[in-house]
């Protein structure tokens, strides 16, 4: 466990959690959701979420079977109903380590009976983290193990230090996308779904410079999203690349006044106000041919930069 200050992992997370490493990373991850939990540089600095409670316990859910919340609580396929919880019911599942080296490990969850009370479909959903120099990639592989196409939605959710441990201030941290970004953004309405009324970009020249009001009415939405990644931190010391090669639409989100912003790469998006159509016809739903495989890719690459 190279570089990890154990005096910030319990010793239940310290038994529980797969660890990958190399000289440079080191990534702890909760089989229950897939979930990446520690992301710590070569001197063991957090540059994931502190997790307090006071604000939100995830760290970076995996979202899947889709993302953000439907209207009702369900979804309507084929003339039915099925009940499904905000983000999906992978991140509260517990998924199987089916491989695992010094710096990679895989993660799978397959359908069951339970899952198919919410999500009539056989599938296997595989998530993959590799480390390699000081870029971690997280790809996402959705089996379609059924003999029609499946429909699906999914998303990442991880949530980055607010600041980074490198000594800037809070306030100096921003983010910059790495094309124009010029529309307006996704509005949320009060119970989570898409509003009809959209809010105005807080982008200047590719940069939010964040700050805890941006986020008094829930997450930013971009949909379409032009870029491809974004950089974050302060302008000044290291800072983290987040790509996205492989999604449409993305969200940043914190709760105001906490340790973290959240950086999500979605394939999908919660239900527009009011949505009672079949799910297969939902704004950022996919289908996976019969006997198919969709992959989704994220990264996050600490860059230092010379100050």
């Amino acid at each position: 466990m190279k570089g990890i200050d154990r005096s910030t992992v319990t010793e239940t997370e310290m038994t529980d959690l797969i660890t990958i490493a190399n000289d440079h990373l080191t990534a702890q991850i909760n089989p229950h959701g897939a979930e990446l939990t520690h992301l710590h540089d070569a001197d063991g600095r957090e540059l994931m979420t502190n997790a307090d409670p006071a604000f939100w316990t995830g760290h970076a859910p995996i979202l899947f079977p889709v993302v953000g919340v439907v209207n009702e609580g369900v979804i309507r396929l084929d003339g039915q109903a099925y009940p499904m919880q905000k983000h999906g019911f992978a991140r509260h599942s517990t998924f199987d380590v089916v491989a695992q080296s010094e710096s990679s490990a895989t993660f799978r969850l397959t359908d069951s009976e339970e899952t198919r009370k919410a999500y009539p479909f056989a599938f296997a959903l595989d998530i993959v983290f590799t480390l390699d120099g000081a870029t971690l990639t997280l790809e996402a592989h959705i089996h379609n193990r059924t003999d029609a196409a499946m429909p699906a939605s999914f998303g990442f959710h991880p949530a980055f230090a607010w600041p980074l441990p490198y000594g800037e201030p809070r306030a100096d941290h921003r983010i910059t996308f790495d094309a124009d970004e010029p529309g307006k953004l996704k509005a949320i309405s009060a119970d989570g779904q898409i509003a009809v009324d959209e809010r105005p970009s807080p982008v200047e020249d590719r940069v939010i410079a964040l700050r805890d009001e941006l986020f008094a009415k829930d997450a930013l939405v971009w949909d379409p999203i032009h870029s491809d990644a974004v950089t974050y931190g302060a302008e000044t010391g290291p800072q983290l690349k987040i790509a996205f090669p492989d999604t449409p639409k993305l969200g940043i989100w914190t709760k105001p006044g906490a340790a973290y912003v959240c950086v999500e790469p979605w394939h999908g998006i919660a239900d527009p106000e009011g949505y009672t159509g079949d799910y297969r016809d939902k704004p950022g739903v996919f289908e996976i041919a019969a006997g198919g495989t969709k992959r989704i890719e994220m990264s996050v690459t600490l860059v230092t930069t010379t100050i």
